[in-house]
């Protein structure tokens, strides 16, 4: 198996492409840390990954809350003994155009996306690093790491109603670019994957009406039919993506093949760039 005993953390993994990502990497050898901000979908996905003959843990909770990060990185060290991946997946949409977006909702968007993932990183910094400086010091080089950063083609090209969700996702490409500069000296590889249009809760739901909770907050989700019908005609694929799909693109940066990447957005849109 390609990712034998490695130690990963998938946030947002209780559902959707968060499950799809955490029950691959599991089914390829590695230990994983399934996160949610409920707990009832994210025992689920552990469950699935136990009873395949994986290994899995469960850190429920928000990525944004203060003190979540070091927390969530304790919580592998404790169980795996350090940590080799980290997929930053958790996530949703909150969408409005520009006039009618609130502070609340820019800033929420924000938080989520980018601020989450940063903390995250950062907390797993002196893990990763101090592993790595050990393995240099004893075998003169070190395991290659793997940090995968989820992104959207809404943050390349923009799309009209998610300024803020734009924003924020442009944002996590500079965050990888630049860490990817800072860590490779601990043969740290750190890269984007940028989803188009993929098939989950928040994108099917066939009207306006559908709701998550997040965080106390009611938040409609869902794309209009005829805005799906017209996105998947400009697809060269001629359909959204799968959630297994879009996690097979986060996998294939997880593998020894890709050792050698770093810095890079990978999108996975079907030949669409937005």
């Amino acid at each position: 198996m390609k990712l034998n005993n490695a130690a990963a953390v998938v946030t947002g993994s209780g559902r959707g492409i968060g499950r799809e990502i955490a029950l691959k990497l599991a089914s390829e050898g590695a230990r994983v840390i399934v996160n949610d901000l409920d707990t009832t979908p994210a025992q689920e996905t552990a469950e699935a990954i136990r009873s395949a003959g994986g290994e899995a843990v469960v850190h429920s909770g928000s990525v944004t809350e203060n003190g979540f990060a070091e927390e969530l990185v304790d919580t592998a060290v404790k169980n795996f003994g350090g940590l080799d991946i980290v997929v930053n997946n958790a996530g949703y949409t909150w969408d409005s155009v520009i006039q009618k977006t609130t502070d609340e909702q820019f800033t929420a968007m924000l938080d989520v996306h980018l601020a989450a993932p940063f903390r995250i990183l950062r907390a797993a910094q002196p893990v990763m690093s101090a592993s790595a400086k050990a393995e240099i010091a004893a075998h003169g080089t070190a395991r290659c790491r793997k940090i995968v950063n989820i992104s959207s083609v809404a943050g390349m090209a923009g799309n009209p109603g998610q300024a803020a969700y734009a924003s924020a996702k442009a944002g996590v490409t500079g965050l990888s670019r630049t860490l990817a500069r800072e860590w490779g000296r601990y043969n740290i590889t750190v890269n984007t994957v940028a989803f188009g249009l993929i098939s989950t809760r928040l994108t099917t739901a066939a009207n306006r009406s559908a709701s998550i909770e997040v965080e106390g907050r009611r938040i409609e989700v869902g794309v209009n039919p005829d805005v799906l019908d017209a996105a998947a005609s400009l697809i060269p694929l001629g359909r959204p993506g799968l959630p297994g799909e879009a996690a097979g693109a986060v996998f294939l940066l997880c593998t020894p093949e890709a050792d050698y990447i770093t810095g890079q957005t990978l999108v996975c849109g079907g030949g669409w760039e937005g």
